[in-house]
């Protein structure tokens, strides 16, 4: 390593956390994942609000490893005796970077925090930047799963989203996958696009189900601020054609054995992300690269949200800190903190489980649970915290009853 992680100075606070009372324990520290950020794309898409820059002609693949592997020494003081349930590599595009490079940090991974038996670990990848040799090696690292983000299969949607690829490529990209040994991949498809009709986006849906990936992510395109679609936005369809694409949509997912267990992610029996599924039910995670994001609970009931320096230039330099910022959540911010994510789930939560990961009484979310009950927002069982088909479209409106 050629950053040795003791030259970075501390964030102000990072060691001790101390900037609020301890809570009462957690009766069981989460589940444990792992998200690492590789901030480079081939080419930056004009609806994309992530952390993301065009690469250079070379990446400094080492450099960034090293740093990596320094930022993940900083925040294991906070998981010590703790195993990794999953891993997963985001973007930015992973897949620029080589097998040799990924394997390298995955073993110094393994070398720090230890690896349940049947550890998931996704790697995100673009079909423009997909090669046979490459992904059978990524599949030797023990990487067992494949996020490919697919978006459209249509030429035309394709360009009006910036995509480097063709809807070829898209297709080989998944043949390629299954060849190179994975039998467990995502893709990832956007409706609502510019000037996309019914059948366009149905189109889309029968070609990835005829791919048979075991999961797939179908989300709605939206426009961010800080993107180019933001600053000019394109002509996308009507609310009503929206509503349609949407109920047809999941209409033909479902008679394809796909089942929705969340807002935007559907799944062969069995194939659900788990990594997704350790964040929706308010698990933990280290968050480490360029502008990583990370949840860690402490046996005293402290929960800390972190992120990290967000450009590389920074992140790579070994003057300023790994962590740009902290947070220890208040036990008044909780509610909505779990819940956010919880009622992202089609089925909910087990109602004990808010108590298992936050420290608090679930009797202190019973007025709230009432009135949304009575807006027809939330399930009314007292065994579960689930919103109902119509909380699920205003998710939104159904959270702004528990910000205490």
């Amino acid at each position: 390593m050629t950053q040795d992680s003791t030259a970075r100075p501390l964030f102000l606070g990072e060691a001790g956390f101390s900037s609020q009372a301890p809570r009462a324990g957690l009766p069981q520290l989460p589940p444990l994942s792992l998200y690492i950020h590789i901030p480079w794309c081939v080419r930056k898409c004009p609806y994309c609000d992530f952390n993301s820059h065009t690469a250079s002609p070379v990446l400094p693949e080492d450099e960034y490893v090293d740093a990596l592997l320094a930022d993940l020494d900083h925040d294991l003081r906070h998981v010590y005796g703790r195993e990794l349930a999953s891993i997963f590599f985001g973007g930015g595009t992973p897949s620029l970077f080589s097998a040799d490079s990924l394997g390298r940090l995955l073993k110094g991974v393994e070398q720090r925090i230890r690896f349940a038996p049947d550890i998931e670990i996704t790697l995100e990848a673009n079909p423009g930047t997909f090669e046979q040799a490459k992904f059978s090696a990524y599949r030797g690292l023990g990487i067992n799963r494949l996020s490919i983000g697919i978006q459209s299969f249509q030429e035309a949607k394709l360009k009006a989203l910036g995509r480097i690829h063709n809807g070829d490529e898209a297709v080989r990209a998944a043949d390629m996958a299954r060849r190179a040994g994975f039998d467990n991949f995502n893709l990832d498809l956007m409706h609502g696009l510019p000037d996309q009709s019914q059948e366009d986006a149905l189109s889309d849906l029968r070609q990835a189900i005829v791919l048979a990936p075991t999961h797939l992510s179908w989300y709605q395109l939206t426009l961010e601020p800080n993107t180019v679609f933001w600053n000019q936005p394109p002509k996308l369809p009507e609310d009503d054609t929206l509503w349609d694409i949407q109920e047809a949509g999941q209409t033909l997912l479902a008679e394809n054995g796909y089942a929705q267990y969340e807002v935007s992610a559907y799944a062969q029996p069995g194939k659900p992300a788990r990594h997704n599924l350790n964040y929706w039910s308010f698990g933990d995670f280290i968050g480490i690269g360029a502008g990583a994001h990370g949840k860690l609970s402490h046996p005293d009931g402290r929960i800390i949200r972190t992120w990290k320096t967000r450009l590389p230039k920074d992140y790579l330099n070994p003057a300023k800190p790994f962590q740009a910022g902290e947070k220890v959540l208040n036990a008044d911010e909780m509610p909505f903190e779990f819940l956010m994510n919880a009622l992202r789930l089609t089925q909910g939560v087990d109602a004990a489980l808010f108590e298992q990961r936050t420290g608090l009484n679930v009797d202190l979310l019973a007025s709230a649970r009432q009135q949304a009950e009575q807006r027809g927002l939330l399930v009314a069982d007292p065994t579960r915290l689930v919103a109902t088909p119509h909380g699920q479209l205003f998710l939104n409106d159904l959270l702004q009853y528990f910000l205490i």
